[in-house]
């Protein structure tokens, strides 16, 4: 069974911010609750076939996976991609002028195999439910930076 997240917020900050911010894996840490460190596999700076390493801790589980980069459109658009691990995942960011400010987009697709197969409904779930969290994470930095930096 395949799973694909979709998950959305607007941010009250230009998209060009909100892009750069959010495609930079150096923040990662800071946005995504479940992220505890990122190591580049190629050097800076972030171009299509970088590779990132994440550590995160995600259901209980501590995972490690390499990202790579397929798509970089500034301010529009950023897609990576997994190909090794039991849940081979392409995860795509898309941002769009909003009435005030930015709609961010976070899609996570997949298809699990072996054991993560029977559980792809529950990581389904688990995945919306941090999405959120993460996207909401990102709002209040990038909304709170603005109202500090004035």
């Amino acid at each position: 069974m395949p799973v694909d997240v979709i998950s959305r917020v607007e941010i009250a900050r230009p998209r060009s911010e909100v892009a750069a911010y959010a495609a930079d894996p150096d923040n990662a840490t800071e946005w995504y609750v479940n992220i505890e460190r990122v190591d580049w596999r190629t050097e800076p700076p972030l171009a299509v076939g970088s590779r990132v390493t994440f550590v995160a801790s995600f259901l209980r589980r501590r995972l490690e996976y390499i990202y790579e980069v397929r798509e970089i459109v500034p301010g529009e658009r950023f897609v990576m991609s997994t190909s090794e691990g039991p849940f081979q995942m392409e995860t795509t960011y898309t941002w769009e002028d909003a009435p005030s400010g930015t709609t961010m987009t976070l899609r996570n697709r997949g298809e699990p195999a072996g054991f993560a197969k029977v559980t792809a409904p529950v990581m389904a779930r688990a995945i919306a439910r941090a999405n959120r969290n993460d996207l909401e994470r990102l709002k209040e930095i990038l909304e709170r930076r603005s109202a500090s930096s004035y």
